[in-house]
């Protein structure tokens, strides 16, 4: 990475085209410079998609889920105590099992999945929109079950892109907003902990931001830090269409930054695809639908696979998403 890349102001050309060689070779960069790469130090979180089926469609969802992309297939129960079971075996550090999709609540198995998690003593965080799926019956039953046990040890994420209803709906479709308020105001009748998801793709500076939230959870008595980056987390936007620089070697020190600060240092993934008997792992929560990516069927054999953008269980930052998310943005999912 060039000074005069890292300066480059953006132009939103769709720059990628014109350079089809850049995230292109696992090992070195289009200029011929040796590629960045994160080893694997712990497992502190543990995530696990729970499946890309969503009841809405966001304009600009990382992993493209929707009412009709079942890529990857519900997550089972068997499934998740498989990996839990070997997580302890493996001696990995693990204190958060999380779950992402898609919308988790839309998972039959998502209640006892949430539940050998936290039987087992780990922290439990579920990605969720707070919308209809979360407010079923049974779901309501399941959580008020979990929350009077587990109460501190059990986090919903609740994904509000923006503070204001104009924008929110931008991102997610007419009246999300008033949903995800609604599905809010009961988790915060019911003292289920709740943290906040939005994004930083309007213009504003963090401190605006994060200024707006604070006034919302006022406004609705939402018991959450609107400036503490872990309970109200501020993502980056991802526009692939959006030039990004390939990171080095050499950017560790131009940025200041360690590898082992990446978020695929620390965490890995589990998907299961459409069709397939058995779950995968991935580095991270945003490197999907991307075989150079997938690790094997199981933790042991992740930690010394080695095709595609893995060598022996390292992984080759050959993505736009680690150059834009991870490495620039400072970003990470886990709390």
């Amino acid at each position: 990475m060039s000074d005069m890349e890292m300066q480059a102001p953006n132009t939103g050309k769709d720059i990628s085209r014109l350079d089809p060689e850049k995230f292109k070779h696992p090992h070195i960069t289009a200029k011929g410079e040796k590629r960045a790469f994160v080893d694997l130090e712990t497992i502190s979180t543990l995530w696990i998609n729970t499946g890309s089926l969503c009841n809405i469609e966001c304009a600009n969802c990382y992993i493209e889920s929707s009412p009709t992309n079942d890529a990857y297939a519900y997550f089972p129960l068997s499934e998740c105590e498989r990996y839990l079971s070997e997580i302890k075996d493996m001696g990995y550090e693990t204190k958060e099992i999380a779950f992402t999709g898609g919308e988790p609540f839309m998972n039959k198995d998502i209640i006892p999945m949430l539940e050998s998690a936290l039987k087992l003593g780990y922290d439990v965080l579920v990605l969720t929109n707070a919308m209809q799926p979360m407010m079923r019956p049974q779901m309501q039953k399941g959580l008020l079950a979990l929350a009077q046990e587990y109460r501190t040890k059990l986090t919903l994420r609740v994904s509000l892109d923006h503070y204001t209803q104009k924008l929110h709906d931008v991102e997610r479709g007419p009246a999300s907003f008033d949903h995800a308020i609604a599905g809010m105001r009961w988790l915060n009748d019911h003292h289920i902990q709740m943290h906040v998801a939005g994004r930083s793709c309007w213009n504003e500076t963090e401190e605006e931001a994060r200024n707006g939230y604070k006034q919302l959870f006022l406004k609705e008595n939402f018991s959450i830090d609107a400036f503490n980056p872990s309970e109200t987390v501020i993502f980056p936007e991802m526009d692939e269409k959006i030039d990004v620089p390939e990171i080095t070697t050499k950017c560790w020190d131009i940025l200041s930054k360690e590898a082992s600060s990446m978020m695929c240092a620390s965490s890995r993934m589990l998907v299961l695809q459409k069709g397939k008997a058995k779950a995968e792992v991935l580095p991270c929560t945003l490197l999907v639908y991307n075989d150079d990516f997938v690790m094997g069927e199981s933790l042991k054999s992740a930690s010394t696979c080695s095709q595609g953008n893995i060598v022996n269980g390292t992984v080759k930052l050959n993505h736009p998403h680690c150059a834009k998310f991870c490495v620039l943005g400072g970003a990470s999912c886990s709390a």
